[in-house]
């Protein structure tokens, strides 16, 4: 353990010595998402206290918590991920009844948002419990931060779009009705087929967030339409975790919406199926909705064949 860092834990335990630490409480605890020194005093002293460590992966909070200096026993970590959070719950809310401290802690970021731990949350809540969340790093706040982009209207978070290219398109229709910011998370070997899908939404905004916090951390704003090329232009831009956001646009009227989603959706999937997702969407009448995906395919139609005429 580095010296800054025991100092740090020995601040951390000297600032607790005023704050309650109640037992039977499960610490919901926000680790780092990149560089090891943003990690909250707080955070530090609630790992070290616990009595069991729930985590996403032991191996890696075991190597977390020792470059702390905290040590702990295989026995005290206990993993608890997306495959197995449902079950592995009353094992923790038995620990907790007991009187034991229990942190939980994802690989990295804050629990419960994109990664594990709503489902514990839930599950200790729902048995009388007592939660504590202790505050800290997130890639979603930290790229917001740095694109200095969301209005008064607030931000709408998406997290991980579908990894179907259909289901993928139909989610990136509705951001594009979406006149607030909205953040998106994506990983590295996902992120070309992201910025293609994105790319229809035009001059549209976007900020981009690579390897937040890291060595190569990268922050780019530009326009949609230009994120394939973007990622192209550096191989190394494909790598790293990605946190991206969807600039604040000025809302459009209803009936321009519908036909933007209409015109994204139809793109891409069937008439009747577009119809259905743009109802969802934007809330508008499916019929009326139907006849002007009827007469969006009929321009187009008018527009192909008089561009193949000879002239």
């Amino acid at each position: 353990m580095s010296a800054s860092f025991a100092s740090a834990l020995a601040a951390a335990r000297e600032a607790a010595g005023s704050q309650h630490y109640p037992q039977g409480a499960l610490y919901v605890v926000a680790t780092p998402i990149g560089n090891l020194a943003d990690i909250g005093l707080r955070a530090l002293h609630a790992l070290a206290l616990a009595d069991a460590v729930a985590c996403e992966d032991t191996r890696h909070t075991q190597a977390l918590l020792r470059a702390y200096g905290i040590d702990k026993p295989a026995a005290a970590l206990l993993p608890v991920h997306e495959h197995n959070e449902r079950e592995a719950a009353p094992a923790v809310i038995e620990r907790l009844r007991l009187g034991q401290r229990v942190a939980y802690a994802s690989d990295a970021g804050t629990p419960a948002v994109s990664d594990p731990g709503a489902r514990l949350v839930a599950a200790v809540a729902a048995a009388g419990l007592r939660v504590v969340p202790l505050p800290g790093a997130s890639s979603v706040t930290t790229l917001l931060s740095a694109a200095g982009a969301v209005g008064e209207g607030g931000f709408v978070f998406a997290g991980f779009l579908p990894a179907k290219s259909a289901e993928r398109d139909a989610a990136v229709a509705a951001c594009a009705a979406e006149s607030r910011a909205v953040v998106l998370l994506e990983a590295p070997h996902r992120i070309a087929g992201l910025a293609a899908a994105l790319a229809v939404l035009g001059e549209r905004p976007v900020t981009v967030g690579r390897e937040l916090t890291k060595q190569f951390e990268e922050v780019a704003t530009l326009a949609c339409a230009g994120l394939p090329d973007w990622l192209a232009a550096n191989p190394q831009r494909s790598r790293g975790e990605f946190a991206l956001l969807l600039h604040p646009v000025a809302a459009a009227p209803a009936a321009l919406q519908g036909e933007r989603v209409l015109r994204l959706l139809l793109a891409e999937l069937p008439l009747k199926t577009a119809v259905r997702l743009a109802a969802e969407i934007t809330g508008e009448p499916r019929n009326a909705l139907y006849q002007q995906a009827l007469a969006l395919k009929q321009v187009d139609a008018h527009d192909a064949d008089a561009g193949s005429s000879p002239g």
